[in-house]
């Protein structure tokens, strides 16, 4: 009796696993999740062309809600006249934004549809590893329905112009078209949100983290953007490596590099870089002040920086602390809301 309950147990996971859903065939997951995922047309006025007026965006989006709201890039859509989703089923309807944010460049559309659409399953970005199969699912140069395969080439990736969030770097083929679909893992939840392909290199693209779209969902629906609190200066941190090198009188701390126009920290004094020095292929703008602390909590890093400011709040008054000419000073600033900046959703 032992050696036959052995034997049933030995046989039932090896049938057990092939139903499993991490496990099933590359064709099966396409058919289960494809039709959660659209195609967006967006008509956008070009100003800059008198003779060619209008232009048409293709991109990709991912139904998230059975009465039809959609996940997309922000830049799929932003400065759209008018918007259109076409379905799996090729059914076509128009779409309204209900929010968008150029941070995390994600977009919520609504769109109406006459009964509930499928709905994609959104995963756990945080469990992803370097080497865990993915595929990415969207409509590439305004082809329908299309899937490619890869896998996570690495996580927790800061690019320029995004350095206030984190990506899923993959090496599944992400071509124009594909912004804003889904980067699904082989349970077929969607862990990422396509967003970004480099040019320079073949086979680099970049995805959104779901947990991170998560997170500004309730803001989009709510009130149709994300406040975040902001002082208005752009840095990095000073190490060991960059001041021996440099051989200038650099601190440990945030160098701050550039200061915007009418933001707390050029009211407050601050000053941003003024010369521009490269270091191992690496630019820096130095020049101009150290940011040490902020309301008491030191600040070494990007990173320091970005964690202390989300505890902010717009409106707060705080004191922060800078090095200027090996001199350090106490500056106070009041918190503003972050606007939407020059260098957000550039292509």
């Amino acid at each position: 009796m032992r050696v036959l309950a052995v034997l049933l147990l030995v046989a039932l996971p090896a049938s057990a696993v092939a139903q499993s859903p991490c496990t099933e065939s590359l064709a099966a997951l396409f058919e289960r999740v494809s039709p959660t995922v659209v195609s967006i047309q967006a008509t956008k006025i070009n100003k800059a062309k008198p003779q060619r007026r209008f232009e048409t965006v293709v991109g990709s989006g991912v139904v998230i809600e059975r009465e039809g709201q959609v996940l997309t890039n922000a830049h799929v859509v932003d400065g759209a006249a008018s918007l259109s989703v076409t379905l799996d089923s090729g059914a076509r309807t128009p779409a309204r934004v209900l929010g968008m944010d150029t941070v995390t460049d994600l977009a919520l559309l609504r769109i109406e549809t006459p009964s509930p659409v499928p709905v994609a399953r959104l995963g756990d970005s945080s469990a992803l590893h370097v080497g865990d199969e993915v595929v990415a699912i969207g409509n590439p140069m305004g082809l329908e329905q299309t899937m490619t395969r890869g896998i996570v080439s690495g996580l927790n990736r800061i690019l320029p112009g995004l350095a206030e969030q984190p990506m899923i770097q993959t090496d599944a083929p992400i071509n124009p078209g594909n912004s804003g679909g889904p980067l699904v893992d082989r349970c077929g939840a969607v862990v990422g949100i396509n967003t970004f392909i480099s040019e320079e290199a073949n086979s680099i693209g970049f995805a959104l983290p779901i947990n991170a779209a998560k997170g500004v969902l309730r803001d989009l629906r709510e009130a149709g953007r994300v406040v975040r609190p902001w002082l208005g200066l752009q840095g990095r941190e000073v190490d060991s490596q960059v001041t021996s090198l440099l051989r200038m009188p650099l601190a440990p701390g945030y160098l701050v590099e550039i200061v915007y126009d009418g933001s707390p920290a050029e009211r407050a004094g601050v000053r941003g870089g003024n010369l521009s020095v490269v270091v191992q292929g690496e630019e820096y703008l130095v020049g101009g002040d150290i940011l040490t602390a902020i309301d008491g909590t030191s600040v070494r890093s990007h990173q320091d920086y970005l964690a202390k400011v989300k505890t902010l709040r717009p409106g707060q008054r705080v004191r922060i602390t800078i090095l200027r000419d090996g001199q350090r000073h106490e500056l106070s600033l009041t918190v503003a809301e972050r606007p939407r900046l020059p260098a957000d959703l550039v292509d």
